[in-house]
């Protein structure tokens, strides 16, 4: 038995200390290296102090800012996930009709507007940092209002939002997107009268 016994335990304690600690540093260090950005969770800075990751949603919810699509954890990233409700479960139904008269009420669009999708639904990891152009226009008057935009600055303001597209992932990948945080950064700078931070 003990022929049997120790070889298992030198195996386990070699492949735990290889594949437990010695790849994951060394996969780290090697990130570090060429993708220093990245391994250090896509930080986003503005005068020295980190305002939040280009990865991770955040929950803007004033009237002044581009609300983020909803998250069924609160953007939190530690537990990261949805809601698991199904499709036939009446819960689900219930939240994505909230969501929709939440939508309209709050951006003062016409009831029979079609919503996007991704401001009804909660995405599975809960803190998805992007929506699509749709939802940011339908957004951009209640923005505009509650910053006492004028026309000029309306106009400015709708520039702003399409230069904060960005297209599929290696042009293939997914649909136009807007990272909520780094357009609401840039929409504070518009208001400030700072060039847009990218």
């Amino acid at each position: 038995m003990r022929t049997t016994i120790m070889p298992s335990v030198r195996i386990l304690i070699f492949f735990t200390i290889l594949t437990g600690i010695l790849y994951p540093v060394g996969i780290t260090f090697v990130a570090l290296g060429i993708f220093p950005y990245q391994a250090n969770g896509s930080m986003v800075e503005r005068n020295g102090r980190v305002v939040g990751s280009e990865l991770i949603g955040q929950g803007f919810t004033g009237d002044r800012y581009f609300h983020p699509r909803p998250s069924a954890i609160a953007y939190d990233p530690v537990p990261s996930g949805g809601s698991n409700w199904g499709p036939t479960d009446a819960r689900m139904a219930d939240s994505v009709a909230a969501r929709r008269d939440a939508f309209i009420r709050k951006n003062g669009v016409p009831g029979d507007v079609v919503v996007p999708k991704e401001m009804l639904f909660a995405s599975g990891s809960g803190v998805d940092p992007h929506i699509s152009p749709d939802a940011a226009l339908l957004q951009m008057e209640r923005v505009a209002a509650a910053r006492g935009f004028d026309t000029q600055k309306s106009d400015a303001l709708k520039e702003l939002v399409m230069r904060c597209i960005e297209p599929p992932q290696y042009a293939l990948f997914g649909e136009p997107r807007i990272n909520v945080l780094s357009l609401n950064l840039a929409l504070d700078a518009l208001e400030k009268g700072y060039p847009p931070p990218f």
